[in-house]
């Protein structure tokens, strides 16, 4: 009988571990599955605490309104302050925005935000480890064919991609500025 328990318990710890395994690189799929110039989300090696913001560049107000503030917390903090962060703005249509897009939109608003883009499925997973909703809407008789409706938050990431805290869609700079300062050492 006691061998049989056993038997049964490592089987069922060998199916834990595996599903764990498996589970951890799904992630890491999608952690590294981001291009721009290889753009590695999670990098230990960059102590920088990342401000990621996910959109797209057709988006007609939130993405523009909160990459504006984004930008304008950045202007609002001094030189070494912002050297401890690491602005990425992520596209969620990377049918339509590509690495370079997504950096030039990126840029449009602030030099340090970096922009990045991937494959669906890399920017699903990691978009579902931070709870960001995102779903493709058709537009009939648009020349746009569709929109990305989606969250919007900015999330403040460990380099090890921990999160550290989220700041929701905001009309001024204030509550992103306070967030920054609040993680600054």
């Amino acid at each position: 009988m006691k061998k049989t328990i056993l038997i049964i318990a490592l089987i069922l710890l060998g199916f834990g571990a595996k599903q764990a395994y498996l589970s951890f690189s799904k992630a890491d799929t999608a952690l590294y599955g981001l291009e721009n110039k290889k753009i590695a989300l999670f990098d230990l090696n960059d102590p920088r605490i990342r401000i990621v913001y996910f959109g797209f560049t057709r988006c007609p107000d939130v993405c523009p309104t909160s990459l504006a503030m984004l930008s304008g917390a950045l202007n609002q903090i001094d030189a070494n302050t912002l050297a401890q962060f690491r602005p990425i703005f992520i596209t969620l249509d990377p049918e339509r925005d590509n690495p370079e897009h997504s950096a030039e939109y990126a840029h449009y608003f602030h030099s340090t935000i970096e922009g990045s883009s991937g494959s669906l499925e890399a920017i699903t997973m990691l978009a579902e480890r931070y709870g960001v909703i995102f779903h493709k809407t058709e537009l009939a008789d648009s020349a746009l064919e569709y929109t990305i409706d989606h969250s919007s938050y900015f999330y403040f990431l460990k380099p090890d991609g921990t999160l550290i805290t989220k700041v929701p869609h905001t009309t001024t700079p204030e509550p992103i500025v306070e967030a920054i300062l609040s993680l600054s050492q």
